[in-house]
């Protein structure tokens, strides 16, 4: 057997089928900046996402996990994330779910997620204006990797 054949089928690693959290840390951080949200808001808009409508009390039990915030929910109401389906009648309680904005821009999460580019303009990025942190300059130019990557990956592929 060649040593060149058996060098190259040990090295020659298989591209993985699903690496859609590849960029989860630079897409998280553009949408908390973007949305001015925390990351336990978002983690939280995640879970609730697949929840059609929910009550306070499923609220809470997932609230459990995430760091301790006792305003979280009315926060989240406040800054309209969240919004009253129904209202408390009779033995029936107040049902919540989440508002349209929350809807939009959790499905522009994963579709960015399933590799769709991070828009590069200055009316949606607030991560391009000039007078942004170190950190935000960082994840500005990862944005750039990353779109070029995604626009290379295409190419191949057609």
């Amino acid at each position: 057997m060649d040593i060149d054949r058996i060098i190259d089928r040990s090295y020659t690693k298989k591209t993985p089928s699903n690496d859609f959290l590849k960029y989860w840390r630079v897409i998280r951080y553009f949408y908390k900046k973007k949305y001015d949200i925390s990351t336990a808001d978002l983690e939280m808009l995640l879970f609730l996402y697949s929840e059609r409508y929910f009550s306070k009390e499923k609220f809470l039990e997932f609230d459990e996990l995430l760091s301790w915030d006792t305003k979280r929910f009315d926060r989240l109401l406040a800054k309209k994330w969240i919004a009253v389906f129904r209202k408390n009648r009779g033995k029936h309680k107040t049902l919540y779910e989440l508002s349209y904005k929350a809807r939009r821009m959790l499905g522009s999460l994963y579709k960015k997620l399933n590799g769709e580019e991070i828009p590069e303009t200055l009316q949606s990025n607030p991560l391009l204006y000039k007078n942004v942190s170190y950190t935000d300059k960082v994840y500005r130019n990862m944005i750039k990797e990353m779109n070029a990557s995604i626009r290379q990956q295409r190419r191949l592929s057609q």
